[in-house]
């Protein structure tokens, strides 16, 4: 049974090669040589694909969420709502911005459990991250209700749903803020990168501003020149920006994320109905409204000890799936409570247990039908094997 290599990505489109050629002839890499940069290119084509005013291109989508909440203005301690099931990048963004992560739970389907979400809202929470985490969106309309009702802004960490809709929304414009992630791993790759939009102007001119626009560079960005020059010299510069040959990379991408969302659907909701035949597995179904964008797999496993959980992960990747169980993979940076960078790590029981049996496989978007029934039979084997040399957990 051969397997694909699931860790490889799509090749970069031929079209980026001779726009990189003339960039190393030139040397032209910074984004601010020019008005009509790659860099800026990408921002104003992604800003029209997204449907959104703004567009800033920057180092990765950890320095988008981090200019974002410098962009609001938050004071010092700050207190800023995210969800327990996230990626260690999202809190520290909220450290790093001089701010203070405040932790929600987050339910067996990785989505916002919105009784607790409620509840902590209420504790004096100036801004909220919403991560979409692994591509799962959270009840937007609801939580959009309740963050509108009390004044609080609310930054989307869309990194893995670049192509989700929530009821024909786009994922990143639904928030005050949208944050993006081109990392490798991503439907757009250009190893790292990332992006912001909103349509908010001032904010757009404040983060652009920090993000390295220093002296009058701003200049470069015209449809923001009333907002800028009252920012000029008034803000830190963190020069968070991305260069052109990144943006090259990029730019090539975007026509293809519609036939790679398609792909990626499909393939996820090939494995997703073959896996949810197992009574050990349970693959949590979208939320009404939510098409996704998926270049991953997440499912429970149910009703398993913890030596049957270990056997199951220890046989996939014997026959060459690696599975990823988020609590039980060693100094997991999604697991919460490895986040020991933070003054105070909370006890959050729900998200805990989801994080002790919720399984992660990469599923590229380039994957064919025989590649993905192969991933299917070897977690199948892994189950079989699992379940039949360990005692299940008693309920």
């Amino acid at each position: 049974m051969a397997l694909p290599d699931m860790h490889r990505a799509e090749p970069i489109p031929d079209a980026a090669r001779a726009e990189i050629d003339r960039l190393l002839a030139s040397g032209d890499l910074f984004r601010y040589t020019s008005e009509d940069s790659p860099v800026a290119l990408l921002e104003a084509e992604f800003a029209q694909m997204m449907g959104s005013k703004y567009a800033l291109a920057v180092s990765s989508c950890s320095a988008a969420l981090f200019l974002s909440l410098k962009a609001l203005g938050l004071p010092r301690d700050a207190r800023v709502l995210i969800p327990g099931f996230t990626f260690a990048a999202v809190p520290s963004s909220v450290v790093h911005a001089n701010c203070v992560p405040v932790l929600c739970e987050v339910g067996e389907n990785y989505r916002i459990e919105l009784g607790d979400f409620e509840t902590r809202l209420g504790d004096d929470i100036s801004a909220v991250i919403i991560s979409h985490m692994r591509g799962h969106t959270s009840d937007m309309d609801a939580i959009m209700a309740l963050c509108d009702r009390a004044g609080i802004p609310v930054i989307e960490d869309a990194a893995h749903s670049l192509g989700t809709t929530w009821h024909g929304r786009k994922i990143g414009t639904i928030g005050r803020v949208g944050c993006f992630s081109f990392q490798s791993y991503k439907m757009v790759n250009a190893g790292e990168g990332g992006i912001l939009i909103t349509d908010d102007a001032d904010l757009m001119a404040r983060a652009v501003i920090m993000s390295g626009a220093y002296e009058h560079n701003w200049q470069k960005h015209p449809v923001l020149l009333d907002a800028f020059a009252r920012w000029q010299n008034r803000l830190p510069l963190y020069n968070l920006r991305l260069n052109n040959l990144s943006a090259a990379l990029i730019r090539p991408q975007l026509p293809e994320l519609p036939r790679r969302v398609r792909d990626g659907r499909r393939n996820h909701d090939r494995v997703a109905a073959r896996l949810d035949r197992s009574p050990f597995i349970s693959v949590p179904s979208p939320l009404p409204g939510e098409e996704r964008a998926p270049d991953s797999i997440q499912f429970n496993l149910v009703g398993l000890s913890e030596g049957s959980v270990d056997e199951f992960v220890r046989c996939a990747g014997d026959h060459g799936v690696k599975v990823q169980v988020f609590g039980r993979s060693k100094d997991n940076a999604r697991a919460f409570w490895n986040w020991r960078f933070l003054e105070e790590v909370p006890d959050l029981p729900q998200t805990r247990a989801m994080l002790m049996s919720a399984c992660d496989v990469r599923l590229p978007v380039q994957l064919k039908e025989e590649d993905l029934d192969s991933i299917c039979e070897v977690l199948e084997t892994a189950i079989d094997a699992a379940t039949r040399h360990n005692a299940p957990a008693v309920a």
